[in-house]
């Protein structure tokens, strides 16, 4: 795959076939969107593009909002080319950028800066200077630049809708499964193991720890079903995000305990897998007393496991 910071030196490549967005989370929307672009493009000999921005637009319009990705840039690369694009345009997302018109951005950057052929977004795409141009506009735009225009229905109906503020929005309610619904797979972090301090072995059950990674989207704390992925193996697992009030106030982490094996993973790189919401976060009386609960929470692990192997 052909990565471009900045439109492309001339010559353009064939035919191509763009479509426009973040991308962030890569779910089923996303997959939808760009499987009919490489779809199209292999049908007309021409070339599966995206086009994308950094910083995300967000980040510059509204910078006192802090925003949280859903995935990492590398990740986003990554299945950018498993899924078939052959060309990624980044292009640099800045107010003046934002203040261009539909048809600047339409001449300068879709016609002129990529020579597209074909176009394809969602049926509630808007662009331009204050959002001020939608798909009525990008039709009728395109058709003047020679380009065709192609929409989308989003996938779902009425709010269940999948979109990556749909899927925060799960996450910060908790509601893994759901998450996964629109992810087409389960909502991970990833991370290198760090040492901790050694509480989860003396309470019998010993813990990796990650620091939470900055910028990405963090489930809120509690309990969690998870699978902790490394070096190409899965691992059974309960996790825990927190400050362990149990102990005093410490640092956020995320603490994954693997279930029926015992691995040294300390300067290892994992990732985990939320698969469902335990509990919350909770401060208890003594050692035993969590001990016990976490025994509890462990019988929800396995039972979730049970029926995670009977689905497959």
């Amino acid at each position: 795959m052909k990565v471009s910071r900045g439109l492309p030196n001339p010559p353009l490549p064939p035919h191509p076939v763009l479509t426009i967005g973040n991308f962030d989370g890569q779910h089923l929307g996303h997959r939808y969107l760009l499987s009919t672009v490489v779809n199209w493009a292999r049908e007309c000999g021409g070339t599966p593009m995206v086009l994308t921005f950094d910083p995300h637009p967000v980040q510059v319009l509204n910078p006192n909002i802090d925003f949280q990705f859903l995935t990492t840039p590398e990740d986003k690369l990554k299945w950018f080319e498993s899924v078939g694009v052959e060309h990624l345009v980044i292009l640099e997302f800045t107010k003046s950028f934002s203040a261009l018109s539909p048809e600047e951005f339409v001449g300068s950057i879709l016609r002129d800066g990529l020579g597209v052929r074909d176009l394809f977004v969602g049926e509630h795409f808007v662009f331009g200077q204050g959002r001020a141009g939608n798909t009525s506009t990008l039709t009728q735009l395109g058709k003047r630049a020679n380009f065709q225009v192609h929409l989308l229905k989003p996938l779902g109906s009425g709010d269940k809708v999948a979109s990556s503020t749909h899927i925060r929005k799960l996450i910060q309610q908790c509601k893994m499964e759901e998450v996964r619904d629109f992810l087409g797979r389960s909502y991970s972090l990833q991370g290198m193991v760090v040492e901790g301090d050694q509480r989860g072995q003396a309470l019998g059950c010993r813990t990796a720890n990650l620091r939470l990674p900055a910028g990405r989207v963090i489930p809120p704390d509690g309990v969690y079903v998870t699978n902790l992925h490394w070096k190409g193996r899965s691992f059974n697992s309960i996790s825990y995000i927190g400050t362990r009030p149990t102990f005093g106030q410490g640092e956020r982490l995320l603490e994954v305990h693997i279930l029926d094996e015992d691995c040294a993973l300390y300067g290892e790189d994992v990732q985990v897998d939320f698969l469902k919401y335990v509990r919350g976060d909770e401060v208890f009386q003594s050692s035993d007393e969590l001990a016990a609960q976490i025994a509890l929470d462990i019988d929800v692990a396995q039972d979730v496991f049970k029926k995670e192997k009977a689905r497959s």
